[in-house]
């Protein structure tokens, strides 16, 4: 039996996964499967199923979504042991970013859970996002000819003319006093990026330790002039309507319903009428394959992708 099964997305980066994944097929022949996914959440059904078949790895081929989905697969089988790995086709591949930084080849990720108060949770292992950053996932849904920072970049801009609101939110940071501040955005990582945007340049994924940046009373126009900075830099360390820091929990309470999304697939959206919820995270929760990732989904003894 092969030791690697590789989840692919067949319409991942804008339809160009077929043709990326040639090389890897070619260097893995036999010893490799390659399993596409068909709909949405297919990929954590077909990680669950490789986990239970006996697999090694699980690596996902394929953009945020993809990558999102057969990471909770494997969060929710009966193993703890297979390694995931990633090959990033996608359109921003945040997780990937923050992956194939890390120094060693093998290692352990910490995963973030985030619970509605109607009982739907979901896992995440790069970012959540709320109010603003939710927003701007729904847009990037609806462009359909960018990639990576541009089509971001682009869903920005069309999230600030569009979704620009600052509900008052009562924020909790772990066993800390509640905060009840006027909220744009509230962005919590595991990962560095949220959407090409390098939202926490120093985040780890395995510190047992989320990042988060709150952005209050900031006007259209600041946002506007802080975006390049986002694309390269971080947010400014001392900045009036900017809140950062780290936690290991974050209760939240909206006056209003918000988008919420976790490694770009919604948790909700303001028609689901959600305002509260809950989320934890789950240190070192997640085998990964630091080395495979970081080649690409290539052998050891062929780099040539």
């Amino acid at each position: 039996m092969a030791d690697l099964c590789i989840i692919y997305n067949p319409v991942a980066g804008k339809r160009r996964a077929e043709r990326r994944l040639k090389a890897v097929r070619r260097a893995w022949g036999e010893r490799a499967v390659f399993r596409p996914t068909h709909h949405h959440g297919h990929g954590a059904e077909l990680a669950t199923q490789a986990a239970a078949e006996g697999f090694a790895i699980v690596a996902a081929a394929g953009g945020d979504g993809t990558v999102h989905d057969v990471a909770t697969g494997l969060l929710r089988s009966a193993r703890n042991d297979v390694r995931f790995a990633v090959i990033p086709i996608g359109s921003a591949n945040d997780f990937a970013f923050s992956l194939t930084k890390m120094s060693t080849d093998v290692g352990r990720i910490d995963v973030g859970r985030a619970r509605r108060e109607d009982g739907v949770e979901k896992f995440f292992i790069c970012n959540l996002g709320i109010g603003f950053s939710g927003s701007v996932t729904v847009e990037s849904r609806r462009i359909g000819w960018l990639q990576g920072t541009a089509l971001y970049g682009l869903a920005a801009l069309r999230a600030l003319a569009s979704h620009f609101e600052r509900p008052l939110v009562e924020i909790r940071f772990d066993d800390q006093p509640a905060w009840t501040t006027p909220t744009l955005m509230l962005a919590v990582l595991l990962g560095q990026r949220e959407g090409g945007f390098a939202l926490a340049p120093a985040a780890k994924l395995d510190d047992g330790l989320f990042d988060f940046v709150h952005v209050g009373q900031l006007s259209r126009w600041e946002v506007l002039r802080l975006l390049p900075r986002l694309a390269f830099f971080g947010p400014p360390r001392e900045r009036a309507g900017i809140r950062q820091g780290q936690c290991r929990s974050v209760k939240i309470t909206s006056e209003a319903p918000v988008n919420v999304h976790v490694d770009g697939e919604f948790l909700c959206v303001k028609d689901d009428n959600v305002r509260s919820f809950e989320i934890n995270i789950l240190p070192r929760a997640l085998a990964v394959d630091i080395a495979l990732s970081r080649r690409g989904g290539m052998p050891a003894s062929d780099q040539s992708l």
